[in-house]
């Protein structure tokens, strides 16, 4: 069975709203739908990728500056109100999941997303300093561990899946980020340094991981090495040595979220047969029959918080529709 889920955030500034149409839409589609907690970054600070994960730090504090999030001595007004979106966000999620028993996906920022985005208390980005990020991973797993053990609390039928988002690897590790000043790039991070501090964090969790990299160059051979349950990638332009590091990667175990639908509201959206087509022929390129389709899940190629509310759910009913279709197909 093909399933069908979302990568994370939504448009809107209400979280309940969010949160049900998530749980309406994909509970109600034949068992395929995967439903998740989405972000709704509208809200303001603290409810976007990168502050809610500032957010789940131990003993790390971060605080609001002009240039973006940066460590503090302290916890300041920006915790708190981080603090309170996320606890409404859980509120809101325990009301709506109540009795609830089945699958319920998480997104994370990655460790090193989120060390590429948060500033050192002298403005550098903390991926600048490794032992800064060593301390950003170790604060993360442990953030995520008491994270989840809040929601088994508050949705105790929940089988939960963590996904960790790391939209920034890939400039992480090709030393693309710029530095503060604008003018210099910041040295690449060592991909045995970026595994070992993605594999801590993924064993947060002792349930279904999954990386989620939308970038076109995402180091598919290096997110298959961490042994997650699944990696997400963006296949919306997917080229023939893309799709055959995916056969390795399914060949491996691995199972793949294939990002087929466009997230930006400019892109054309396909046909719910030629999205289902492409997968189809990728997979053939690549050796693949369809009884690996059964190890796809169909998502959107990244967020829709930059679509409108009606658009975004439409996003969802189609990858339903595309997941249902490849069902249908396999053996």
């Amino acid at each position: 069975m093909t399933r069908a889920t979302g990568i994370g955030s939504l448009p809107g500034t209400s979280s309940r709203e969010a949160i049900v149409a998530v749980r309406d839409l994909l509970l109600d589609g034949d068992g395929l739908g995967l439903p998740y907690l989405p972000e709704t970054p509208a809200r303001g600070p603290g409810a976007d990728m990168i502050g809610r994960a500032a957010g789940l730090l131990v003993d790390l504090p971060v605080d609001l500056q002009p240039s973006g999030w940066r460590f503090t001595d302290r916890p300041g007004r920006d915790a708190r109100r981080t603090a309170s979106l996320l606890t409404e966000d859980l509120d809101e999620l325990a009301a709506a999941y109540d009795g609830y028993a089945g699958p319920l996906k998480i997104q994370v920022a990655g460790p090193w997303t989120l060390a590429a985005s948060v500033e050192l208390h002298r403005g550098e980005r903390a991926v600048t300093d490794l032992g800064a990020a060593r301390e950003i991973v170790d604060s993360l797993a442990e953030g995520i561990r008491r994270h989840l053990a809040d929601l088994r609390r508050l949705v105790p039928g929940a089988d939960l899946t963590l996904q960790v988002d790391e939209p920034s690897l890939t400039a992480v590790l090709e030393g693309t980020l710029p530095t503060a000043s604008g003018f210099g790039k910041v040295r690449a991070v060592d991909r045995q340094v970026v595994a070992a501090g993605l594999t801590s964090v993924l064993a947060a969790h002792d349930g279904p991981t999954v990386v989620h990299c939308c970038h076109p160059r995402a180091p598919i051979p290096l997110l298959r090495s961490l042994s997650p349950a699944a990696i997400a990638v963006d296949l919306t332009q997917a080229s023939a040595a893309r799709w055959e590091s995916l056969a390795a990667t399914l060949e491996a175990g691995t199972d793949v979220y294939a990002g087929c639908l466009p997230s930006s509201p400019e892109a054309p959206v396909p046909s719910v047969r030629e999205s289902a087509r492409g997968i189809r022929e990728g997979l053939d390129r690549a050796g693949l029959g369809a009884e690996w389709l059964a190890h796809l899940t169909v998502t959107p190629a990244c967020g829709l918080a930059g679509l409108t509310p009606r658009a975004a759910q439409d996003v969802h009913r189609r990858a339903l529709d595309v997941a249902r279709e490849l069902t249908e197909e396999q053996p």
